[in-house]
């Protein structure tokens, strides 16, 4: 007779995970992390992955010396549960980037078997006898989690913590959680995805920065890509930070089951109402964790501390941050010296070179049309570099908001249909330049004189003709609005391909223009 194990009561790394039956799926960062971390922990474990290549073939080979009952790959073992001793699992830890839709986790989901993300798994491995156990700020939104959740661990560290970012940000959670070290806090950013799967967790602070149209197509829609969002502020204990400035936040915290006695805390790029942060005189204030926040406010740091170019969007980032290491107890002067030492971002509002009074702004990172938003709402006469995958939104609000700013729209991806139809409705004066759209082996460019391959051919086009028109005043700013996998391998290969155009085209340029 089959015994049903009782999920509920692993809830430390010391509790009998010994003999537990669980299918992996993804056997990326991720993955990775999540069936090395249930190996070491005494789980029987079998990863399935559709893709079969050399680097996967690697990884499977180190998971199973190092346990693994076994590793699947290809794309005939993620359309059903793999058996595991010969039984169904009696769970399934999923990488972020699958779809509830997909068949295995339908099959999951009919089959009564609970499914969890890799954030699940690492609160409920969080507390190991013998080690400290880390409190966790908790960071989600639309845009601006990885520059918020960079800028916590920078204060944090200023005020002499042990902490690190973990999460989306790249290093997977359950590393963080297993160093041996151990940290004071965990600077934890959370896509859509990630708290999709989530129940459990109940951090110290918690922050949505923003919510704005983006991944629709994975979540099956707007609601419900808000409503996983919310679930960043169930549970935590000392405060739940919105958006002063996007009521949906606030309505997020008003709805949110918290532990008792958890405040409500918001930021501002405006002057701040008591229990908030923000800004007053070109100065970051808090007016929440005071004792005499009714009528005075302490001073944070100066806002051209945050670096050369600050945009609005950057310094509510900061604000967010703020809050929630204030939650934490860090004093004022730790947040100036964190936002001293922090080090944006690549690929986000990046200068990349400045030659004849034209900017040249890398934003690969902006991936939707609120991130593009906030890109073009920082510079007043722009070509912009845009176009890729859309995920399923809507431009128009971002055009029609916009298109007095636009002197010129240079488009990229494979196909930019949706945003030239906005493009044609909503500025229909704004020349459209096709740098280069089309699947790989049928690319119309621009310039047809590179040999590069096809995402590069793309990006030396666009440069090369946002160059052609760009004069004294102008920004170029290349923030897609789009995700990039049509043409380039990630948003960083589109960014580092839209650097090394500028500087072979644009500064090779200035370069020979100086010689003569």
């Amino acid at each position: 007779m089959t015994v049903t194990p009782d999920l509920d009561a692993l809830t430390t790394w010391d509790s009998d995970w010994a003999g537990l039956r669980v299918a992996v799926t993804g056997i990326g960062l991720t993955g990775f992390s999540v069936a090395d971390t249930l190996i070491e922990l005494g789980a029987r474990v079998v990863v399935v992955d559709g893709s079969a290549t050399d680097e996967n073939r690697a990884k499977a080979d180190t998971l199973t010396i190092v346990g693994a009952v076994d590793v699947l790959l290809g794309d005939d073992h993620v359309a059903a549960l793999p058996l595991i001793d010969g039984s169904l699992p009696d769970l399934v830890v999923t990488s972020p980037g699958w779809t509830p839709q997909q068949p295995l986790l339908l099959a999951a989901a009919d089959a009564g078997i609970p499914v969890w993300g890799d954030v699940e798994l690492a609160w409920r491995v969080r507390i190991r006898e013998g080690r400290s156990t880390a409190e966790w700020l908790t960071v989600t939104g639309t845009n601006g989690k990885t520059t918020t959740v960079t800028l916590v661990e920078s204060m944090l560290q200023a005020a002499g913590l042990r902490a690190i970012a973990a999460g989306n940000i790249g290093t997977p959670i359950l590393d963080a959680i297993r160093d041996p070290q151990g940290y004071d806090f965990l600077a934890v950013e959370l896509s859509s995805f990630q708290l999709h799967w989530i129940t459990a967790i109940s951090p110290l602070a918690s922050v949505c920065l923003n919510v704005a149209e983006d991944h629709v197509d994975w979540h099956g829609g707007f609601d419900q890509y808000t409503a996983d969002k919310a679930k960043i502020y169930a549970n935590t204990k000392v405060a739940c930070v919105y958006n002063a400035e996007q009521s949906a936040t606030e309505r997020m915290v008003e709805d949110a089951e918290v532990v008792e006695g958890c405040r409500a805390i918001g930021f501002t790029t405006s002057a701040p109402m008591v229990s908030m942060l923000g800004v007053v005189d070109n100065l970051l204030v808090d007016r929440a964790f005071i004792e005499q926040r009714k009528d005075s406010a302490v001073e944070l740091a100066a806002i051209t501390e945050l670096g050369e170019l600050v945009p609005r969007h950057l310094v509510a980032n900061a604000l967010a941050a703020a809050a929630l290491v204030r939650a934490a107890g860090v004093a004022p002067a730790a947040i100036r010296t964190g936002i001293r030492n922090f080090q944006p971002t690549d690929h986000r509002i990046q200068l990349v070179s400045s030659h004849g009074g034209v900017l040249w702004i890398n934003d690969s990172k902006a991936t939707n049309p609120h991130a593009a938003a906030a890109s073009l709402a920082a510079f007043h006469s722009v070509i912009w570099i845009a176009g890729g995958l859309s995920k399923g939104v809507n431009y128009d609000e971002l055009v029609r908001t916009h298109a007095r700013r636009l002197k010129a729209v240079v488009l990229i991806g494979a196909d930019s249909s949706d945003l030239i139809a906005s493009l044609r409705r909503h500025a229909p004066d704004v020349p459209l330049i096709n740098a280069g759209t089309g699947e790989t082996g049928s690319v119309t460019l621009a310039d047809e004189t590179t040999t590069a391959p096809q995402g590069e051919r793309v990006m030396e086009s666009a440069v090369r003709e946002s160059a052609r028109i760009a004069i004294d005043g102008d920004t170029v700013l290349m923030a897609p609005a789009a995700a990039s996998m049509d043409q380039f391998s990630s948003y960083a290969h589109r960014g580092t391909a839209f650097i090394e155009a500028v500087r072979v085209i644009v500064e090779g340029q200035a370069k020979t223009a100086k010689e003569f």
